[in-house]
């Protein structure tokens, strides 16, 4: 699985693998996907008692590919910061697993994927899900790799909301739960930001009502438009005042006729937009966007967060970021209250950060230094050596 490391402290070099689930998943809407492919990386060795293995769950436009390189790459995957020997996430003493979900457009089944009953791409076709689905298809991986239990199931913003999900659909197989920058809803701003989103892809010409795959077109300006809309909410106004300010591309005498992007912030915008348009695809976004909007923990328990953290088993630790204005450190207060007032074990920080939403990727030495001590007293408790790994 691993090589030499390219830089200290980093997992090294990564392989992704890729399992075909032969198990019919029954998805929330009521369809059913008999087989689903899922792809996933791990790190680290699973113990005698497998017992130490850690779920990562990503967020809406992230994928299995958390730590370590690919080889002849340069970059590293999305929280290398966090994940590897002696990092917070410490594959010293932990197997971490991280995955690529249903309905995603890199590898697993999703959008891009043929649907076995028409032979054709499901484009638009792919059934509506639920965060619950995730976390079935999750546990269908789960038992692949021969783990019972969850030393921690761990993520940000929507992996947070998997965090939660899992602690009352399988409340005996996870010991912890790390729910970071995240809700137990969506607010009513929040489905507004996705909506608009959405209405920017939809409005490409070159959407084709969800089939441009089938045209051989992307709505490539509509995805990067709903992109930058995403970004600008994952910011906070103090890191983009720091970053860029009122600052001008080439100085305060600006030649028009070449460029019409002035300041810096446009550039960036355009950059990022343009970037995440070529790599990720329009109905898996719009897929997931939407289920991000019908999440509600508490909806088939009469609305009572309190009645619903009653069946989880699990200890928690909840992180909010102070500038996260996307997923307001209040919402991580109204988690540990709930978990408080249902007589849980919950943890609870909320780290100093200018960096907004995207705070709980990036480097932050108070965040990892909670975080570390957390994993480390629940790697102590497993009281288990390491054995053999796959």
């Amino acid at each position: 699985m691993l090589s030499d490391s390219p830089t200290d402290q980093s997992i090294g070099i990564v392989t992704s693998q890729t399992v075909n689930i032969k198990q019919p998943l029954k998805l929330a809407c009521g369809l059913v996907l008999e087989t689903h492919n899922l792809v996933y990386e791990t790190y680290g060795e699973l113990n005698s008692l497998k017992s130490n293995g850690i779920l990562l769950c990503h967020a809406l436009s992230g994928d299995h590919h958390a730590a370590g390189f690919y080889a002849g790459d340069s970059k590293p995957g999305w929280w290398d910061h966090y994940v590897g020997p002696g990092k917070p996430i410490d594959t010293d003493k932990f197997f971490v697993v991280s995955l690529n979900n249903i309905g995603s457009c890199f590898g697993s089944t999703g959008p891009t994927s043929i649907n076995p009953d028409t032979g054709k791409l499901w484009g638009a076709d792919f059934p509506s899900l639920r965060a619950r689905d995730w976390v079935e298809s999750q546990k269908m991986l789960m038992e692949h790799l021969g783990i019972d239990c969850w030393a921690a199931v761990i993520g940000g913003s929507l992996g947070g909301m998997q965090a939660m999900r899992w602690s009352l659909e399988h409340p005996d197989k996870l010991l912890n739960a790390v729910v970071i920058a995240s809700s137990m809803k969506l607010t009513a701003q929040n489905i507004a930001f996705n909506e608009i989103a959405r209405r920017a892809i939809k409005s490409d010409p070159d959407f084709c009502d969800g089939h441009y795959l089938e045209q051989n077109k992307a709505p490539l300006r509509g995805l990067a438009l709903a992109r930058m809309i995403g970004h600008v909410t994952y910011l906070s106004d103090e890191l983009m005042g720091q970053k860029f300010g009122r600052q001008l591309r080439i100085g305060d005498l600006i030649d028009k006729s070449n460029d019409p992007i002035e300041f810096q912030i446009e550039s960036y915008l355009n950059y990022q937009g343009d970037k995440f348009s070529d790599s990720f695809d329009a109905n898996s976004y719009i897929l997931i966007t939407k289920m991000l909007d019908y999440f509600d923990l508490s909806r088939e328990y009469n609305n009572d967060p309190v009645a619903a953290f009653a069946h989880a088993q699990c200890d928690f630790l909840v992180m909010a970021f102070s500038s996260d204005w996307r997923f307001a450190p209040q919402r991580s207060r109204e988690i540990t209250d709930a978990l408080m007032s249902a007589g849980k074990s919950v943890s609870y920080i909320e780290i100093e950060s200018d960096k907004g939403h995207d705070a709980f990727l990036l480097p932050n030495d108070r965040y990892e230094q909670a975080l570390g001590s957390y994993l480390s007293r629940v790697a102590d408790g497993l009281n288990a050596p390491l054995g053999d790994g796959q």
